[in-house]
């Protein structure tokens, strides 16, 4: 985002550490959409939105014209979205997984309780 930077590689680091240290304080959705309003444009926010409704639909192997009709994603950022999921560093899909698995037991509650 910056051209030229003064901070060392170590001072980058540990900025990013710090920043992801600030994320995992948070402790629910509404203070996450807080921080994240806080954070970035409306437009990063929209873009990194946009990247994950894409991980979901890959993950169903929706094909990347359809997704792209759904998202308005351009074709380049769903492969590259793609790319990160298969040869990524296992953020996008450790993170869908446990949302999964979050999930699954929801809905196996609410229809045993008779909810949708």
């Amino acid at each position: 985002m910056k051209g030229h930077r003064s901070r060392t590689p170590r001072q980058e680091a540990l900025a990013e550490r710090a920043l992801f240290a600030a994320i995992l304080t948070l402790e629910s959705v509404e203070e996450c959409r807080a921080f994240f309003r806080d954070l970035c444009t409306p437009a990063e926010l929209q873009a990194l939105a946009d990247r994950w409704a894409v991980v979901a639909l890959l993950r169903e192997a929706v094909p990347y014209r359809e997704i792209q009709k759904q998202t308005g994603v351009s074709v380049t950022t769903i492969g590259r979205v793609a790319r990160y999921l298969t040869n990524g560093n296992g953020g996008y899909a450790l993170a869908a997984e446990r949302l999964e698995r979050q999930r699954r037991p929801a809905r196996a509650t609410g229809s045993s309780q008779g909810q949708p």
